[in-house]
């Protein structure tokens, strides 16, 4: 989205549906700013969400500001009304989906017009981002106050000393006790410090078509082409071939049918997930806690026979997806192709989960369900370099991709007491308990990261229907607290080693070069990475990052 379009399009939007958003400030009466001090948390959070409300439309930049207003009264707690006047701050983010910065516009507007700051924006697209701050860290130049930013990267910025150390008041306002366990320390730590102000915690979750796998002429073709077991909701990723096999060709009501929807291009490093979600129940093995490295040695394990079998797998499984797959990266893949009803199986971020219902592209709202990543019959172990079956069955190892955005401080602006507080308070602002909740139940980028945002019945009271975000909530919270969950490792260089990755593996889907091949010059280049970084202090991280 150009942001020199975004005020024209946002009121136009807002135009459409100002009736909408009257009616949800009527509702609650008032003016909005003082909302906190005449209702209770649970009524404030019961009142947000139905701004606008689950089927009422997309929400839209007033509808941004209103959240974004009613809770303000956290701030009001910490900062006198014009406190920060002539202060400028300078906030680094994303501008994919219409959401991130774009969200964060609106919702931040009555935090700046309450507290004199003005806040200038810098935009990145999704596969600019990773280049712009390295760039950054490199050279010495950060030139932001704030940047949203996920926990992979606090070993190039915490470990530098490129970010400023969290205030005990904005881990108070915040309410940090709340977060899920994963994303409590040391995720957003580094040396003791906590630098990080959640607002999302990631993993990628199985989203699939219901009507699809519960279709009765499906199954009786199945049958007859003698494939294994019942038609169904495929568990295992050997099941999840087998079906996007079969579905090319087929067709319900009319519509074409694909499978899994794999990304082959490459999205600034962030495409490197996908692979991962595919080749953890190969590689991640029980009673191993690494995947990516050897925590002994660093060696890379991205050229083993599992990572092998997930590339090979979607070598194999393009013949049957839509013709120009190879360009789609996973932006494409979740918005313009499942969203829009193409394909009946996707990885994604939580994003899907709230976009089915509140995304006006959204053609799938009523037939989508949810589960963990698929599990594989066997798992392959790095330690003895042999395939093993589990006595307990398939292997399930949920990825924990990216370790959700956050929102750091940087160390610039420490020199500058009431600017510092300024940068701090609007990161506490959009990373607050109420506006998270209303942040995962709409398009924002972000997915459910609270133990508070489990409450099925605030969702429902929203318009969720309660068996749909019953199973959304359970294919995150299981995620989350599964035993074998592949936990991302954050060292510095993690995303230079998945940009590398990412070109490989375009040679490798276009078919340029085996499977083996590409995987063999992944590992050679993450090799000399590795050595540029420093072996020894790598292994030190790596180690650390995964509790070992």
């Amino acid at each position: 989205m150009k942001i020199e379009h975004y005020n024209m399009m946002m009121s136009r939007r807002g135009m459409l549906k100002s009736a909408a958003g009257a009616a949800a400030l009527a509702a609650i009466g008032g003016p909005a700013l003082n909302i906190r001090t005449a209702f209770a948390a649970d009524d404030l959070r019961a009142a947000i969400l139905k701004i606008p409300g689950v089927g009422a439309g997309q929400p839209t930049d007033a509808d941004w500001q209103k959240v974004g207003e009613m809770c303000l009264g956290p701030t009001k707690e910490n900062v006198a009304e014009g406190e920060f006047k002539g202060v400028e701050l300078s906030f680094m983010g994303l501008n994919n989906q219409n959401v991130h910065n774009v969200l964060f516009r609106g919702l931040s507007k009555a935090w700046a017009d309450y507290t004199g700051a003005t806040i200038n924006w810098i935009d990145l697209a999704q596969a600019d981002y990773n280049a712009r701050l390295q760039q950054s860290i490199a050279t010495g130049t950060v030139d932001f106050d704030v940047i949203e930013m996920g926990a992979p990267f606090e070993g190039d910025v915490c470990g530098k000393g490129l970010a400023s150390v969290m205030p005990d008041w904005v881990a108070k306002q915040i309410d940090m006790d709340d977060y899920v366990g994963y994303l409590k320390a040391p995720v957003g730590t580094w040396d003791g410090k906590t630098y990080r102000v959640s607002c999302d915690g990631d993993c990628h979750n199985f989203n699939y078509r219901s009507d699809v796998f519960a279709d009765a002429g499906l199954a009786e073709e199945w049958k007859k082409s003698g494939g294994a077991g019942e038609w169904g909701v495929p568990k295992t990723w050997q099941q999840v071939n087998a079906a996007t096999k079969f579905l090319k060709g087929k067709q319900l009501n009319g519509q074409d049918l694909y499978g899994y929807l794999d990304p082959c291009k490459g999205w600034g490093g962030f495409a490197f997930y996908f692979l991962g979600s595919r080749a953890t129940a190969y590689a991640k093995h029980p009673d191993d806690r690494a995947f990516l490295f050897d925590p002994d040695t660093m060696k890379p394990r991205v050229n083993n026979p599992a990572w092998v079998r997930a590339i090979q797998d979607v070598i194999d499984s393009l013949p049957s997806l839509p013709a120009d797959q190879l360009n789609a990266d996973p932006g494409t893949t979740g918005f313009q192709q499942f969203l829009a009803g193409t394909g009946s199986m996707l990885s994604w971020w939580g994003d899907i989960g709230s976009n089915v219902k509140t995304n006006d592209t959204s053609v799938v709202g009523d037939v989508t369900a949810f589960d963990i990543l698929p599990g594989s019959d066997d798992v392959y172990n790095a330690k003895s370099g042999q395939w093993e079956k589990l006595a307990s069955g398939p292997n399930y190892a949920p990825n924990m991709a990216y370790i959700g955005w956050g929102i750091y401080v940087m160390a610039r602006v420490d020199a500058d007491a009431k600017k510092q507080k300024a940068a701090w308070s609007l990161a506490a602002h959009l990373g607050g308990k109420d506006i998270s909740l209303w942040m995962a139940a709409y398009p924002s980028g972000f997915q459910p990261y609270r133990q508070s945002h489990f409450n099925v019945a605030e969702w429902t009271a929203s318009g969720y229907d309660e068996a749909f975000i019953k199973n959304f909530l359970d294919s995150q919270a299981n995620s989350y607290n599964h035993p074998n969950a592949a936990i991302e490792p954050r060292i510095p260089g993690i995303f230079q080693y998945y940009s590398v990755a990412e070109d490989e593996l375009s040679k490798i889907y276009a078919g340029q070069m085996t499977a083996q091949a590409g995987a063999d010059a992944i590992a050679a280049a993450w090799e000399k990475i590795t050595d540029q970084l420093g072996r020894d202090n790598q292994i030190k991280l790596y180690k650390a990052s995964l509790g070992m």
